[in-house]
């Protein structure tokens, strides 16, 4: 009988009991489960952590407001609400030098790790066993961002926030973001904070022109910003700034003479202040900035600082109460290049006259003549009368004095008289030149306030402009006719224009203007050739020269911010010199534009409509004229004791300025009539012969008389 044979059994121990199949894939898949959930969990509560507690950016954001020129370079930096200079700087505002010894002297892993660097960690670890002490902290520049953000004592579980900080900011920023935040936060003694606060105070520039010893000096004082500052412990600098260039010597990261020149180079021994260029332009735009902005101007750097310098110099021969403003703007951007608000001494140095309004005195003359081109049958050449008369109550007269009689239109713009003027506007009608300055941005200040008409006098500068719109005005005349807004910003866009008056009308103007005569002591110069208008406000309290060349527009003006009265001052001898020395400041350039089509060509014989324009007060648009006020003599006041002598020792004509009253006036000294007739202005010249007392009395045209009686030396 055969015997089946036994199942096989392994040799050694009882039979395997393994689980089936099917419940060893459920224990996998379950174990699978845990994990996934437990990674999810882990990640959720991290992500849950990141949510709530996000990287606090306040301190980065409370920085200082910080007003750039058009080249990246400091104007001026405002205080941080905390009383710190923390002045943004980026990567791209620092030399490559500096960021190469940054990390080669901090953290030299920093674009590879992403936060924390395990190996500095080590590092220091080990150091600290064998020395018994701390050697280096083993933090990365990112672990130092963190710190710098949320300042906390130094301790352990402060280390280990850091480095969970650390990670985070690895998470969310990029590597330049994150130096960008070192750049700006990092201390460097007092209130300095950020290298480019730094840089500015220790050396006096920007940090993209840090030589390798103050590139070495600035990556040192972080360390310990009160103990090396150079200017309270230079030692202490010195040896911090040359353990720097050592450690990156010999890491190969400067050669030996580079070393030994930044070893020697002198430390700086004192702060110096910060910028403060084009102060009013800077302060305006803080103003109308949240705080911490950093706003990138268009200012040529270089023009503004020899701008400031001839206002200064101007301001030296003048009284101390005087002030000097101007404008320099490129025409086809509109780019304001340099902008002086006046002085930054005394009370009147706060004021902005660039923003101030002020009577323009004839600078409006060449507006008013460019509508007159596209309104009226006029041409350059057309013949004009410059003589009596009056538009309603009216009658006008010219500044010096007597009436010229029938000449070209040219002329009387070149000679700013002001008859054809008045003569011109009361054609047009004031309230229609009014409204078209307006729509090309130029803002009136009319007499009376708030909704008054605009009056005959406008045309001789009898209503309220801003320095900044007059310059926007001519600017439009330089560009054929387009006004645009001025530019302050340089990442704002050149506005659509708006049509002030046509081609040919501004071209006109222009043209005009080029054979204005230079001021005494100039000549022209062919190769800048410069176009202009002078003007004086009334009572000699503005003195104005606006002008402009092919491509660019000045403005300058001359005064007292609160508006007193300095007689004698006229805007041909206090404001064009200086618009002149600001033009020589400009590149040569090319010639103005030829003529646009339509212009008659010079010499051409003209149609019979525009050989003569007559001066028809009848026709004239005229406003009601405000009721007088009280006439006065304005100078010189009653008992004034006055110095006549001049440098040659001859007596100075002695100018007579009345104010209130409705003109013409008459002047009398010494109950005798001056020559010259009635005069329509307010003021005039007297030529005294010799000292003694004067009494001097003006009659207005309603019979109004007042006097003054004055001593002459």
């Amino acid at each position: 009988m055969t015997v089946p044979p036994s199942p096989a059994r392994p040799p050694d121990g009882p039979p395997s009991r393994q689980p089936p199949e099917p419940d060893r894939r459920r224990a996998l898949l379950r174990a699978l489960r845990s994990g996934v959930l437990g990674c999810g969990l882990v990640c959720g509560g991290v992500l849950l952590a990141d949510r709530l507690f996000p990287p606090d950016l306040g301190r980065y954001q409370a920085r200082s407001t910080l007003v750039l020129d058009r080249d990246g370079g400091t104007l001026r930096g405002f205080l941080s609400p905390d009383g710190a200079w923390r002045l943004e700087a980026g990567v791209e505002d620092v030399a490559p030098l500096y960021l190469d010894l940054l990390r080669g002297y901090e953290d030299r892993r920093f674009d590879r790790h992403p936060g924390i660097d395990p190996l500095a960690l080590l590092r220091a670890v080990g150091q600290a066993w064998r020395h018994g002490r701390v050697i280096s902290g083993g933090s990365t520049l990112t672990m130092q961002v963190a710190r710098l953000l949320e300042p906390r004592p130094r301790t352990l579980s402060a280390k280990l926030i850091e480095m969970l900080r650390a990670l985070q900011l690895e998470a969310h920023y990029s590597k330049a973001e994150i130096l960008g935040f070192y750049l700006t936060l990092a201390p460097f003694g007092g209130n300095l904070e950020g290298v480019r606060a730094a840089s500015l105070a220790y050396f006096g520039r920007e940090p993209a022109q840090l030589t390798p010893a103050q590139a070495a000096l600035l990556v040192a004082l972080p360390q310990s910003p009160t103990a090396r500052r150079p200017d309270l412990h230079p030692e202490a600098a010195r040896r911090a700034r040359t353990q720097v260039l050592q450690r990156l010597h010999a890491a190969g990261r400067l050669d030996a003479r580079t070393l030994a020149e930044a070893d020697a180079e002198p430390l700086p021994l004192a702060r110096q202040p910060l910028p403060r260029i084009a102060p009013h332009l800077a302060e305006r735009l803080a103003g109308a900035s949240p705080p911490g902005s950093t706003l990138r101007t268009t200012i040529d750097p270089a023009l503004q600082r020899l701008a400031e310098q001839v206002a200064a110099t101007a301001r030296q021969r003048l009284e101390p109460e005087a002030e000097v403003a101007a404008l320099v703007l490129e025409i086809r951007s509109r780019a304001v290049l340099a902008y002086v608000g006046g002085s930054v001494s005394g009370p009147a140095g706060q004021v902005d006259m660039v923003r101030a309004l002020r009577s323009p005195g004839s600078t409006l003359k060449p507006l008013l003549y460019a509508l007159a081109f596209e309104g009226l049958p006029l041409h350059p050449e057309t013949r004009i009368e410059d003589r009596p008369i009056a538009f309603g109550a009216y009658r006008p007269g010219n500044f010096g004095g007597g009436f010229r009689g029938s000449l070209t239109v040219r002329s009387a713009l070149q000679q700013s008289l002001n008859v054809p003027a008045v003569g011109l506007l009361a054609r047009l009608g004031p309230a229609q030149v009014a409204g078209r300055l307006r729509a090309a941005g130029m803002q009136l200040a009319l007499p009376g306030g708030p909704g008054a008409e605009a009056g005959l006098s406008l045309a001789l500068g009898g209503v309220g402009v801003r320095l900044e719109h007059l310059a926007g005005a001519y600017a439009a005349l330089a560009d054929g006719g387009v006004a645009r807004p001025l530019r302050l910003l340089a990442d704002s866009p050149v506005a659509t224009g708006t049509r002030l008056v046509d081609p040919r009308a501004a071209w006109s103007v222009v043209d005009i203007l080029r054979g204005t005569p230079p001021p005494d002591g100039r000549s022209p110069d062919p190769d800048r050739p410069l176009a202009y208008k002078t003007g004086t406000s009334y009572g000699f309290r503005d003195a104005w020269a606006a002008g402009f060349t092919p491509d660019h527009v000045l403005v300058v003006w001359v005064g007292r911010p609160d508006g007193t009265p300095r007689p004698g001052a006229v805007g041909r001898d206090e404001a064009a010199p200086i618009l002149f020395r600001l033009a020589d400041l400009l590149p040569r350039g090319r010639g103005f534009p030829p003529p646009p089509m339509g212009v008659l060509p010079t010499g051409a014989p003209l149609p019979e409509p525009l050989r003569h324009f007559e001066l028809d007060p009848l026709r004239a648009v005229v406003a009601t004229p405000p009721a007088a006020a009280p006439l006065a003599v304005a100078f010189p006041p009653d008992g004034a004791e006055v110095d006549l002598a001049a440098g040659s020792g001859q007596p100075e004509a002695l100018p007579l300025e009345a104010m209130g009253g409705r003109p013409p006036f008459r002047w009398l000294v010494n109950d005798l009539p001056l020559p010259g007739g009635e005069e329509g202005e307010g003021a005039r010249f007297w030529q005294p012969d010799g000292p003694g007392f004067a009494r001097i009395t003006v009659i207005d045209s309603a019979g109004q008389q007042a006097r003054s009686t004055v001593r002459l030396r």
